[in-house]
């Protein structure tokens, strides 16, 4: 008796803990003549299960702690096992007290090259390189966990991006492709500027964001957008270190939408100092700024 309540036990903690994505994987092969190949869906249902039934990391994650997160992979040639193509990745989290959930991480990799033979396993080995297409989605899936750790507490993603450093090490060793630290806003440089200390206001201005801006805006509205707009200023630190700098166009292709919804709503506040500031760190997104109005 004592035996089975102890399974019974055990399976009913198993039930509380999942793994840590809730991802959704699409391959699209449309732009192709043979795009019905049954291939391709082989393939996203073997990249779905990979992502979501993995155990990336030691924590003990419950259902609803889950990071909300999707890749499109678009393949754009297709001849025997090789594949060409790009890959997305997008990633959100809650914001506390709200139904909403802000974004996070939209990157778009337009090298995404491998080989894959229709029903092989696919099975992440973090101490060996065994395929590109393993490497570069376990490369995102920590990304994207250091990124939400990140928006948690401040830094709190460096061991996420210390396996993604790892896996971009193997790869090199392996010479596979779209992992050279020559390429420009490659993967190399993506994971290599998150951990330099030369980009940290990129990482505080993750943490102040999401944190202290965010998840106070539902209790008070006015202190969660002021520090959403000091958040900004974080950037002019930056790139009067580095202009141009990578991180920054990888912050706003996410945020840019969202800020222009914040500080269109009210409480007012200044925001033609918020939009003087956002046009000198984000001047590609000029015409979202505009668009602010409040």
């Amino acid at each position: 008796m004592r035996k089975a309540i102890t399974i019974l036990i055990l399976l009913f903690s198993f039930g509380l803990t999942a793994q840590e994505l809730r991802c959704t994987v699409t391959v699209n092969s449309d732009q192709l003549s043979q795009g019905d190949l049954p291939i391709f869906k082989t393939l996203e249902s073997a990249l779905n299960d990979l992502v979501n039934k993995t155990k990336w990391t030691n924590r003990k994650v419950k259902d609803n702690e889950r990071i909300s997160a999707q890749m499109f992979i678009t393949i754009t040639n297709y001849q025997s096992n090789r594949f060409e193509g790009n890959i997305q990745i997008q990633s959100s989290r809650p914001v506390y007290n709200t139904s909403y959930e802000t974004p996070v991480f939209n990157y778009k990799d337009g090298d995404f090259n491998f080989s894959y033979t229709e029903f092989q396993p696919l099975v992440f080995n973090e101490n060996a390189f065994e395929s590109n297409l393993l490497s570069v989605v376990a490369y995102y899936v920590y990304v994207v966990l250091g990124l939400d750790a990140d928006t948690f507490s401040l830094e709190g993603g460096n061991d996420h991006f210390r396996k993604a450093q790892n896996i971009v090490t193997q790869a090199q060793g392996n010479n596979a492709s779209g992992w050279d630290s020559s390429e420009n806003r490659g993967r190399f440089q993506l994971i290599d500027n998150m951990l330099s200390n030369t980009y940290r206001e990129y990482r505080v201005a993750m943490y102040n964001y999401h944190r202290k801006g965010m998840d106070v805006l539902a209790d008070n509205n006015s202190t969660g957008k002021q520090v959403i707009a000091g958040t900004m200023k974080l950037f002019e630190t930056m790139i009067k270190r580095r202009p141009n700098a990578f991180l920054i166009q990888t912050f706003f292709e996410a945020k840019s939408d969202e800020i222009q919804s914040i500080f269109s709503d009210g409480p007012k506040m200044d925001i033609v100092k918020l939009k003087e500031t956002l046009n000198r760190v984000a001047p590609f997104y000029s015409s979202t700024w505009n668009d602010i109005k409040y």
